[in-house]
């Protein structure tokens, strides 16, 4: 008996090594069943090997994207008196959106944190720019307030419109055709998303040059303490305006303007930037109203299947009450 045992035990040892697995006492010995018989169990389950947890958060995309949110803060700092400077961030920052994607297709590191990350960045910061353009244009305030509000509405609908009905694997940039060709074709052609995205983000940078440099679009930018309203606080006073020119600023503009003012900026490039990027601007809106539109459909298409399947739940169960 035992040398049979110790037979057994080679060869239990032997297959446990073929497998790359280390027998236990109770695989080589044997166990006892309820019934007092002896027998003997091998380890079948697999071996698991787990290799090590990635970090998404410090995947090469949403590396960028964090730079990307610097430099747009950056830009933020200076967009009130710097507007080369300003500017010039802004713009890196933007043109970040599209490394980003290319990195994340490169290293195959594509993530539904860094596609959200993408999305907020690219909303916040375009709506930071209008917020300044609201005030450096007061009359045409409700225009800038009205973009913000379609482009955050719009992309919003149509992520929340993506996750529940196409279900929460489903990117947002996967539109079918039959739903929307004009939407296909924004979102499948990179060419196509980055010249509207990147001309959509320079008219509005040189909207922001403009309310430096056009007198315009910016009549502030001519006057000065001495020529506004503030010079007849005292009625038939003398003011000595030269004096307060070079001491005070125009209340009526801000410090950044009369620094533009000051420093002679050239408004030829802005008005010729502003007139190519212009029909893309507008195009980029239809797209933002045509995706609110789909996706508000979309979600209503299932609100719709969502109620119907509810009502047949409930006749079932009003028949089997009967």
């Amino acid at each position: 008996m035992s040398e049979r045992k110790t037979r057994r035990q080679a060869a239990m040892a032997a297959a446990a090594a073929a497998t790359n697995e280390t027998p236990t006492e109770s695989d080589v010995h044997g166990g006892t069943d309820m019934n007092g018989s002896s027998d003997i169990h091998t380890s079948t389950a697999p071996k698991t090997t787990t290799g090590p947890a990635e970090n998404i958060f410090l995947f090469w995309p949403n590396l960028i994207g964090y730079f990307r949110i610097v430099l747009a803060i950056a830009s933020l700092y200076y967009m009130p008196l710097h507007p080369r400077t300003c500017s010039i961030l802004y713009s890196i920052s933007c043109l970040l959106d599209a490394l980003d994607g290319y990195a994340a297709r490169y290293f195959n590191q594509s993530t539904r944190f860094g596609a959200v990350l993408d999305m907020v960045t690219d909303r916040c910061t375009t709506s930071c720019l209008l917020v300044f353009l609201s005030s450096a244009f007061p009359r045409w305030a409700i225009v800038f307030q009205g973009l913000i509000s379609l482009d955050f509405a719009s992309h919003y609908i149509h992520m929340y419109a993506t996750l529940a009905m196409g279900g929460s694997a489903e990117s947002h940039k996967n539109v079918d055709k039959s739903r929307s060709w004009l939407l296909n074709l924004y979102y499948t052609n990179k060419t196509v998303l980055f010249i509207t995205c990147a001309l959509n983000e320079l008219f509005f940078i040189a909207l922001y040059l403009l309310s430096f440099s056009s007198p315009l679009l910016s009549p502030q930018l001519l006057q000065t303490v001495g020529e506004s309203k503030a010079a007849a606080i005292q009625g038939g006073a003398q003011v000595n305006s030269s004096i307060i020119r070079q001491l005070f600023t125009n209340p009526y503009s801000a410090a950044a303007l009369e620094m533009a003012r000051a420093n002679k900026m050239d408004s030829t490039w802005p008005w010729i930037l502003a007139g190519i990027s212009a029909p893309v601007m507008i195009i980029k809106n239809i797209l933002n109203i045509v995706q609110l539109v789909k996706a508000s459909k979309w979600l209503a298409e299932g609100d719709v299947q969502a109620r119907r399947a509810a009502a047949l739940t409930k006749a079932k169960k009003g028949r089997k009450g009967n």
